[in-house]
């Protein structure tokens, strides 16, 4: 559980149900941190402290952004290899490579066999889950924008409860992160399957009710996770965790431990979430 003291709501918007006299309600722990590839608040490159920052959080699923490179190979910040040997995540495979970074590999391939260039996610957004959690279908999002921008989604499966969780890095202006949030939500309605969802990631919204956060109907809330960045002095809620109207908030946090605050520019925010129960 994390340590950090959360800001908490508790509400049970689905059913609970009674095993023994006693209520229970299967709980999910997610948590979403923009890791600036791995690159600290002391210039270095570092994936091992963003390891460690994810073993304080002990989350069940987290979404990463700025997971991969923008040089060179645009490689995983965090190299398959150390996620594998650390252990405690796997992360989740889209399927998908960059254009560029293909591009690149044909120039240059004598020197790219040496390294590893396969990309953790889909423009820098990627998904690790515990071995628990299941995977049913994932799906890359390509998103509007000047720029190359791309959100990841993953249908997933705790014991018998199906969820679905989105990670995201939205632009910087204000008019794309709108558009932005509503190709998320159209892509969400479009799913043969309807099941409780989860949204992750660096909105780069400042205000709560404004900009890309007011394209979400009434059927989706926020988290009450608080300011996650700058990490040295935290002033603004950029990280954001949504949930839909089929999971309850149980508590909510800033992961803010001292290797946290140097691992990078952002904060993980995380919550503990309740899975509706039939």
């Amino acid at each position: 559980m994390p340590s950090p003291s959360p800001i908490s709501t508790f509400e049970e918007p689905c059913p609970s149900a009674e095993v023994g006299g006693r209520v229970s309600t299967p709980t999910i722990t997610v948590a979403s941190y923009n890791m600036r590839k791995a690159i600290g608040l002391d210039r270095r490159r570092d994936p091992r402290r963003v390891l460690e920052v994810l073993r304080e959080i002990d989350a069940d699923v987290v979404a990463l952004q700025e997971a991969d490179k923008r040089m060179g190979g645009r490689g995983a910040a965090v190299p398959h290899a150390l996620i594998e040997d650390h252990g405690l995540y796997k992360a989740v495979h889209f399927g998908v490579r960059h254009k560029r970074r293909l591009e690149k590999t044909r120039q240059h391939a004598e020197r790219f066999l040496k390294i590893d260039t396969r990309n953790l996610g889909w423009h820098g957004n990627a998904l690790l889950v515990k071995p628990h959690v299941g995977i049913l279908d994932v799906a890359a999002l390509d998103l509007p924008t000047l720029e190359p921008r791309g959100a990841v989604m993953a249908e997933l499966v705790v014991g018998d409860r199906p969820f679905r969780v989105i990670g995201m890095h939205l632009d910087l202006s204000g008019l794309w992160r709108r558009r932005q949030m509503r190709a998320i939500l159209d892509a969400i309605a479009k799913r043969l399957q309807k099941m409780p969802t989860v949204l992750m990631g660096d909105t780069n919204e400042w205000r709560i009710a404004a900009g890309c956060l007011k394209e979400l109907n009434g059927s989706y809330r926020i988290a009450p996770t608080g300011p996650s960045f700058h990490s040295r002095r935290p002033i603004a809620p950029l990280d954001r965790i949504i949930v839909d109207e089929c999971l309850g908030i149980e508590a909510a946090g800033v992961h803010a431990s001292p290797a946290a605050r140097r691992a990078s520019d952002h904060l993980p925010v995380w919550a503990r979430l309740s899975l509706p129960v039939d």
